[in-house]
């Protein structure tokens, strides 16, 4: 998979090989965009190509050649949920004191090191930029530079100050990556000792047209709307569980029902009682959170009369009812309740009575 197999975003990936050309790569750099833009795959792609064996040319600048021995080894880390699950589980193996000292950590070459968030909590944890600090000085074993990819940069405030320590005396030989959704929630000085790169969404129509070629199996309608939602995120777009979404907007319509002044609670009661304590729980009450923060954003674009940014545009007839009997206050409130409702299932609140206080709570 060369450069060229990269979608969208050709001016990053141009600016990100003229710099591989010059030889003189950022020691930090943050890649910003949406969920699934192909932060970690152009990420990835950079790391293989500052340690290719071949290194071919390919329309004047730098690229890697996918076969080489060092191409191939970093190349396994491709599939990151399937490497970071089979960290998780080696972790969940071992005794329950080693357990306690034991942070994920994905590497498939010996100078390539993936840092993912850090289960429960999933934030980057000091033991994990520790481990950076301890090997990020020793030059490269089989590359010629070492790459560190911090596959979501949300950090506990100990792991940022060290990490800060590193972007303040980095060796030449090594690059770090910042991956992040919302680049304004690192700090400050981090900010400034890195070049920031945004990857900027990719337009619908070919999204639908890159699902076209992956997801053949779904209908036009269907890969129209999943383009929408996904909001320009190819990775996203591509592993997106179409039944699962769908499951959880009827749910969300459910919630939001007795708000629009229906009187029997009995279909909200049965929805909610399904969302049950657990990880598959917690799963599904994530995806729920999501799926009524875009049917709100939905109902605020029809409010504002700008119905062609609606997302849900399947059921947009049934969003712009919603939408007339509520204003832009009820809206607003019920996006703050939305954001109470998140912050309370971080602190195990019993889900199914937390999201019945929800709902009907925005009764009028």
């Amino acid at each position: 998979m060369p450069f060229s197999d990269f979608h969208g975003n050709s001016e990053v990936v141009r600016t990100l090989r003229e710099m591989l050309a010059r030889e003189h790569f950022p020691h930090g750099v943050i890649l910003s965009g949406p969920q699934g833009s192909g932060k970690f795959t152009l990420a990835h792609m950079v790391a293989k190509a500052m340690n290719c064996l071949e290194r071919p040319i390919t329309d004047g600048l730098p690229d890697f050649c996918g076969h080489c021995a060092n191409c191939l080894r970093i190349a396994q880390g491709d599939a990151l949920e399937e490497r970071f699950a089979e960290a998780v589980e080696v972790r969940e193996s071992m005794r329950d004191a080693d357990k306690r000292e034991t942070r994920i950590l994905v590497q498939t070459h010996p100078d390539v090191l993936i840092i993912p968030p850090d289960p429960p909590q999933m934030l980057v944890k000091v033991d994990q930029v520790r481990h950076v600090i301890h090997e990020i000085y020793y030059k490269p074993v089989e590359g010629r530079e070492r790459v560190y990819i911090f596959s979501d940069a949300e950090f506990m405030k100990e792991a940022a100050n060290s990490l800060l320590k590193i972007l303040e005396e980095p060796p030449e030989f090594a690059t770090i990556f910042l991956l992040s959704d919302n680049p304004s929630a690192l700090l400050p000085t981090i900010r400034s000792r890195c070049m920031h790169l945004r990857l900027a969404p990719v337009p619908a129509d070919e999204v639908e047209q890159y699902l076209a070629k992956v997801r053949p199996e779904w209908k036009p309608r269907e890969r129209a709307l999943v383009a929408r939602v996904c909001g320009g995120g190819l990775g996203r777009a591509r592993s997106f569980d179409l039944p699962a979404y769908l499951a959880a907007r009827q749910d969300a319509l459910t919630l939001l029902a007795p708000a629009m002044g229906k009187q029997d609670h009995s279909d909200l009661f049965r929805v909610t009682d399904t969302y049950r304590s657990g990880a598959e729980g917690k799963a599904k009450t994530e995806r729920l959170i999501r799926t009524l923060y875009a049917l709100l954003e939905d109902m605020l674009f029809l409010k504002s009369g700008t119905p062609e940014l609606v997302r849900n545009h399947d059921i947009q007839p049934e969003l712009a009812r919603l939408a007339a009997q509520a204003d832009f206050t009820w809206i607003v409130t019920a996006t703050r309740r939305l954001g109470e409702l998140e912050s309370g299932m971080r602190r195990n609140l019993l889900r199914s009575l937390a999201l019945d206080t929800f709902a009907t709570s925005l009764e009028r």
